[in-house]
């Protein structure tokens, strides 16, 4: 079957709203390493891994000789009203990682799921039904974070189970403070914070969620120590930090294992998914103990935490510590960001260029200013994948060229991608 065929079948049968990349969508059919090939043979870079999921690349076997040992027994579920080995020891490696005291882990299927238990938790810990979120933030489509997601490409319901309130940080490109120095910076969003607090919540809020690194939003990167001067504010008033790692997590950031942890601040709850599995569905939250036990009606997961998926978990992270890919996500993520910023300087269109480690936003603008240009980002994402790359899109605008390969990338694919960058974005500038 060829792609206009599949692509006429699932307009017909899936959601008008189910976003598909490119004019011409493709099936993916095959993997290896760091490279695709779709349907018609043709074979891509990959650098946006299955919106960061695919984190350590494809056809690994340590990975895959995991998953199929688990196959083997013939248990792929029991739930969580049995005994899981690999749910126990994957757990038991996640709280030490963490470095939250007394740390305990529940599993869940997605990153949206893992943000809807930490409001769960959050909420009941407190007893209050009062979040703060950043603006431009993005915490996945259930009816609880969609009310949490401050960017309305994304929400798609006014209608929420808690009551938001939304601070400054989290995207700083464009915003009222982008022209302060960065402890200018923090200093205006601490100031936001405490006005937040005294005009639109009752003082009593459970919780603070935000992203380490906006990924949605464009991967909009806030100045370190941001959040640590956060926490001082949230402390006084016994409010949660929910750090939410779906995106941040694992090393990608290069310098800190965990996103927040450029902060210097340990959250309370954390959240995770995507690069955990490298592709199998799994999230979960990371909590103190006194936090996570404060539920007291029943509950189990019927699928999180499953054997299949956490014996590939446990591999994968087992994988990523063995190789020191936290080290290479570093090295080639400042090659990256010095690359595309040399490209930047010969194109009026490039904005700005940010991240930290494999997780590089290029926001992309008219020339001569900073207005959104979303058209130039379609041109890019189409001309990166006529010269054989992969890469994403995103941004409170779409105006954003998301950058997040997987962490087995080598030098050479590096170079490789900032060649076919240059090039794209040189068409795009050009029309």
């Amino acid at each position: 079957m060829t792609e206009p065929d599949l692509l006429r079948r699932h307009r017909a049968v899936l959601p008008d709203w189910l976003a598909l990349y490119y004019s011409d969508p493709i099936e993916i059919v095959s993997a290896e390493g760091r490279h695709v090939t779709d349907s018609q043979g043709r074979t891509y870079l990959d650098f946006f891994a299955g919106i960061l999921t695919n984190a350590i690349g494809y056809d690994v076997p340590e990975i895959s000789d995991a998953i199929r040992r688990q196959l083997d027994t013939g248990v792929l579920h029991t739930s969580t009203l049995y005994l899981i080995r690999k749910q126990v020891e994957l757990a038991e490696q996640i709280a030490e990682l963490s470095g939250i005291p007394d740390a305990k882990v529940f599993f869940t299927n997605s990153g949206t799921e893992a943000n809807e238990t930490a409001l769960l938790l959050a909420t009941q810990y407190r007893r209050s039904n009062q979040i703060l979120a950043l603006r431009n933030s993005y915490h996945g489509r259930a009816f609880g974070t969609v009310g949490i997601t401050g960017n309305r490409g994304w929400s798609a319901s006014s209608l929420s189970p808690v009551k938001v309130s939304y601070v400054h940080g989290g995207y700083r490109y464009r915003g009222p403070f982008a022209h302060l120095s960065d402890a200018g910076y923090i200093a205006a969003c601490a100031d936001d914070l405490r006005d937040v607090l005294q005009t639109t919540t009752s003082g009593d809020v459970a919780a603070l969620i935000a992203e380490p690194i906006q990924g949605v939003g464009g991967f909009c990167t806030p100045p370190d120590g941001l959040f640590a001067s956060f926490k001082e504010i949230l402390d006084e008033q016994g409010i949660l930090l929910i750090s939410d790692e779906v995106q941040t997590g694992w090393g990608r950031t290069g310098e800190h294992f965990w996103g927040m942890d450029a902060h210097g601040v340990k959250p309370d709850i954390m959240t995770f998914a995507k690069g955990v599995g490298n592709g199998l569905a799994i999230g979960g939250v990371i909590a103190r103990g006194e936090i996570m036990d404060c539920l007291k009606a029943n509950s189990i997961s019927t699928f999180g935490g499953n054997p299949v998926a956490t014996a590939g978990a446990k591999a994968t992270v087992d994988y990523l510590l063995e190789h020191d890919l936290q080290g290479n996500a570093a090295k080639l993520g400042d090659r990256l960001l010095s690359g595309l910023r040399q490209i930047g300087a010969r194109h009026d269109i490039v904005g700005d260029v940010r991240g930290k480690g494999l997780m590089i936003g290029i926001e992309l603008v008219r020339p001569g200013g900073t207005e959104p240009n979303p058209p130039a980002a379609t041109e890019v994402l189409e001309e990166t994948r006529s010269r054989g790359l992969l890469v994403g899109k995103g941004g409170l605008y779409n105006n954003v060229i998301r950058l997040a390969p997987p962490m087995t990338l080598t030098g050479d694919e590096a170079e490789q991608a900032l060649d076919i960058l240059g090039e794209a974005i040189t068409a795009a500038d050009h029309r």
